[in-house]
């Protein structure tokens, strides 16, 4: 199992949970509120990150764990397509696409090496 004595000292999570905050902010906006069926689907697949990442670590093993990083990994790149959609529907600016795109990805690659740093040992 990992060395982290809870899930809040991992850091995919503790950005994911930022990303969380960012999320429920942007889709407040007056545009983006009316749309509620893409307000419900983008918040529900970014809280999804934080949650696997959360309970996977409980499951405590790092078969288990890994099976949720990899659906925390998978909301993540759900995540960045609705990004791309909000952004096509002018619901957020280029400067908020640009900085929630950067801040998902990062999100998606630091549950990927975790993934790899808890895979099996070659």
């Amino acid at each position: 199992m990992s060395k982290f004595n809870s899930f809040e000292e991992i850091i995919s999570w503790q950005k994911a949970r930022e990303f969380n905050q960012r999320i429920y902010k942007v889709t407040e906006s007056n545009t983006f509120k009316k749309d509620f069926e893409l307000v419900k689907q983008i918040r529900g697949a970014s809280i999804s990150i934080t949650s696997n990442i959360a309970e996977g670590f409980e499951r405590n093993t790092d078969k288990e764990f890994i099976y949720f990083l990899f659906i925390a990994k998978a909301s993540a790149g759900e995540v960045r397509s609705q990004i791309y959609l909000a952004f096509d529907l002018d619901y957020i600016t280029e400067q908020e696409f640009k900085q929630l795109l950067e801040s998902i990805t990062e999100i998606s690659k630091l549950i990927s090496g975790f993934i790899k740093y808890l895979g099996p040992k070659e």
